[in-house]
């Protein structure tokens, strides 16, 4: 009656090869799909901008394309490429010009806003982009102005938004 028992060790045996063949694949799959080199900050928000600046450390002279989002609604995109002196200061960077700025629309007034700022990661062989934030969410809040008094709750459908 050994036969239960050789089936049970193989069929433990062969879950556990299924188990660490997942987890390579996944391991695998991570570090080709996300850069773990993307450092930066938002450093500044308010109701007319979003500032601060983000480095690929794994080859921090080439500028990275940023993605801005205002609670959950993509806002713009652009390169990390204004002056940031003290970016380049901290050796972070092989230049200066590794900061970003982000003009808002006019938002709806007399609320509190989050801003974040993702990376743009595309593949090595360019068949993926994804998105990976970094900093901290920065929050901000609007008054009334002139130019926002007759905003839409739903800011992000407004003309030229869509």
């Amino acid at each position: 009656m050994r036969t239960p028992a050789r089936l049970s060790h193989a069929l433990i045996a062969k879950s556990l090869a299924e188990a660490l063949f997942v987890v390579a694949l996944a391991v695998y799959f991570s570090y080709t799909s996300f850069n773990p080199y993307f450092r930066g900050s938002v450093d500044a928000a308010d109701q007319h901008a979003v500032a601060g600046w983000a480095v690929n450390e794994a080859a921090p002279g080439t500028h990275v394309e940023v993605h801005l989002y205002i609670d959950g609604h993509f806002v713009s995109r652009r390169l990390a490429d204004a002056p940031r002196p003290d970016v380049f200061e901290a050796g972070r960077s092989l230049d200066a010009s590794h900061g970003f700025v982000f003009k808002l629309p006019p938002l709806p007034p007399n609320r509190t806003y989050e801003a974040r700022v993702y990376a743009m990661h595309e593949t090595g062989d360019a068949t993926r982009r994804t998105l990976q934030e970094f900093g901290e969410a920065k929050q901000f809040s609007v008054t009334t102005d002139g130019a926002n008094s007759s905003v839409p709750d739903a800011w992000w459908e407004s003309e030229g938004r869509r």
